[in-house]
């Protein structure tokens, strides 16, 4: 049997001019590629490949769907939006990987890098993560609410500009006020906050404002948020954090 592989890959956070050659090379070589639906729908279908999307809390199936065509092997990817090492596919496929038969770790397995939207978000607004800074997810998917706030606290007293994924869903609709009060509460009404939807596509959305102007509704699941440090400020239209503390 051919031996098989399987490339976790980042495909950037929504244009295709921020996808790397090393993951073009990756997709080209594929005969399979896994995701969520809409990260799927990104890869041009072609001969001799086989897609197969699947949906958003199906990261560990996805994960052993991969790792059995790649032990039979396929040349598989799976494909994360942003980087696949944050907040993404490559920790399921390693929890995947950990709890499977011994053989699968043998595999030839390779994690490729990606632009995050963290990143991507910062970079159109200016250069809001200048200094230290940290990412949270505000989904309690995986983790209990009272630790998405512990952690904003904790972040807030360590003056970090903050980057806050998955902010505001359909299903958990409230939370994103509760996250708004414990950061006035920490942070002062006044911190700046950028607000960047819809990331390097053409509906892209770059708004500065402060978190006393913000409102809970402003926010959903395409929206990164970013709150600056006590030394964030704006110039321009730009928002940024000096170097030094």
């Amino acid at each position: 049997m051919t031996p098989g592989s399987l490339t976790v890959a980042g495909i950037g956070p929504g244009s295709d001019a921020m996808i790397t050659p090393e993951v073009s090379a990756a997709l080209a070589a594929a005969t399979d590629v896994l995701g969520y639906i809409p990260y799927v729908a990104r890869i041009a279908p072609r001969d001799g490949l086989i897609l197969h999307p699947s949906d958003n809390r199906e990261e560990l199936s996805r994960a052993r769907h991969a790792l059995e065509l790649a032990a039979a092997g396929r040349h598989t990817v799976i494909v994360s939006s942003g980087d696949p090492g944050v907040f993404a596919m490559a920790s399921a496929l390693f929890e995947a990987l950990e709890s499977g038969p011994p053989e699968w770790q043998a595999l030839d397995i390779s994690i490729l890098p990606g632009i995050t939207a963290m990143l991507a978000a910062a970079a159109a607004a200016g250069a809001p993560l200048g200094h230290d800074f940290c990412a949270i997810n505000l989904s309690d998917n995986l983790k209990p609410f009272d630790l998405v706030l512990k952690r904003i606290r904790l972040a807030a007293e360590g003056d970090f500009a903050m980057a806050f994924y998955n902010p505001r869903s359909r299903a958990r609709p409230g939370q994103f006020a509760d996250v708004l009060a414990t950061l006035r509460a920490a942070c002062g009404a006044e911190r700046l906050v950028i607000l960047a939807r819809a990331v390097s596509t053409p509906e892209q959305a770059v708004t500065v404002t402060t978190l006393a102007e913000l409102a809970p509704g402003a926010v959903d699941m395409r929206t990164m948020v970013i709150v600056g440090s006590s030394r964030t400020r704006r110039v321009g239209r730009f928002a940024y954090t000096p170097r030094s503390a």
